[in-house]
């Protein structure tokens, strides 16, 4: 590829909060060009129409999705669907040469079984699935560089692997007393209209979901059994903030070393992240807010120590359509593609 010349990328799926937004990140990135925007029921409409603040600078409508079509045009396709629909697609694009990025939870794990007992959805890509890479740059960036397929993790799970990491990574912690207790606004819902995401239902309003039973738990478990070497079972309580951007996550988790403090705990975690751009590691007593993520690609972790009750408490700030998606799916896109990277991603909030 010259100088000058962008890789060809299209995006199926491109009218949720997911799409619009990589719509917006690929728009400003220096090496890529969105040539095909894809979907179901909105195609034929302008982009425009779904989106009028982005028609100044997007002139594509939205085509039906004919994957012979999208493969002649495009080297590499974000797939933005609902569950259960990518692993009718991947598979075919892969096999014309596409390199796919599926935002959705359909390439996310290494057992099919798993998928299916969680999003009840029998496969039959098994053979595709398996050369799936889960696009967590911080722990699998080498397996990403040369992958074609990856699997891009949920919003609380990017949140909360961010925190326990390098707990379970240097056997820091009783991985079975480990509690995640995450808060998200409401843009995670997606654009579809939802009872309890109305104004009016979640304004002035803060309460749990998904109780023992949220779809991410199993995702956050796969990894943590992988970094811990064995089976690890976590305690996962996700909330619906009254916002619209934004997850911190709260872990909590028993110390098998009473005698660690804070700031030895800092040491290692700035040393297990050193050569992760998007990382922020703070300073003693200092907690990551939601609204320092918002708009960009970082992680704010902040680490307390309670010698009373000999916990480690670990909050991990992310925004959730960045970091937690499109942003973390484009940056699994600069290192597949061997580029810098940080390309084309914002590192800055909009303050306040």
């Amino acid at each position: 590829m010259g100088e000058s010349e962008k890789i060809s990328v299209g995006i199926i799926g491109a009218s949720g909060y997911g799409g619009v937004q990589l719509v917006r990140l690929l728009q400003e990135h220096p090496k890529a060009e969105v040539v095909y925007l894809g979907g179901k029921d909105s195609a034929g409409k302008p982009y425009a129409e779904l989106y009028p603040h982005l028609g100044h600078q997007v002139n594509l409508t939205i085509e039906p999705i004919d994957t012979d079509a999208i493969a002649a045009r495009c080297e590499v396709v974000f797939l933005g669907l609902p569950n259960g629909l990518a692993c009718d697609l991947a598979p075919q694009l892969i096999e014309k040469g596409c390199k796919v990025l599926d935002l959705s939870a359909d390439y996310r794990f290494k057992d099919l079984q798993t998928y299916t007992s969680w999003y009840h959805t029998e496969r039959k890509d098994g053979e595709t699935a398996a050369k799936a890479v889960y696009g967590l740059p911080e722990l699998y960036r080498e397996e990403i560089k040369s992958a074609s397929l990856i699997g891009c993790p949920g919003c609380y799970p990017t949140a909360s692997l961010m925190a326990l990491s390098p707990l379970l990574k240097q056997g820091l912690i009783v991985p079975e007393t480990a509690i995640i207790d995450a808060k998200s606004g409401t843009s995670g819902g997606g654009r579809q209209g939802k009872i309890n995401l109305l104004l009016a239902e979640a304004e002035g309003s803060f309460g749990a979901y998904g109780v023992a039973k949220h779809r991410h738990t199993p995702e956050i478990e796969q990894v943590c059994s992988d970094l811990a070497g064995h089976e690890v079972r976590v305690q996962f309580t996700p909330h619906l903030l009254p916002m619209v951007r934004g997850i911190l996550a709260t872990v909590y988790a028993t110390l098998r070393d009473p005698g660690l403090v804070r700031d030895d705990i800092l040491t290692i975690y700035s040393a297990f992240y050193r050569s992760s751009p998007f990382v922020k590691i703070l300073p003693n007593g200092v907690y990551p807010q939601t609204k320092w993520a918002a708009g960009t690609n970082l992680c704010y972790i902040g680490i307390e120590t309670d010698p009373r009750t000999d916990r480690v408490i670990v909050l991990s700030a992310i925004d959730n359509l960045i970091k937690g998606q499109a942003g973390q799916a484009i940056q699994c896109l600069n290192l597949m593609m061997g580029w810098e990277e940080t390309l084309g991603l914002p590192q800055l909030c909009f303050y306040p």
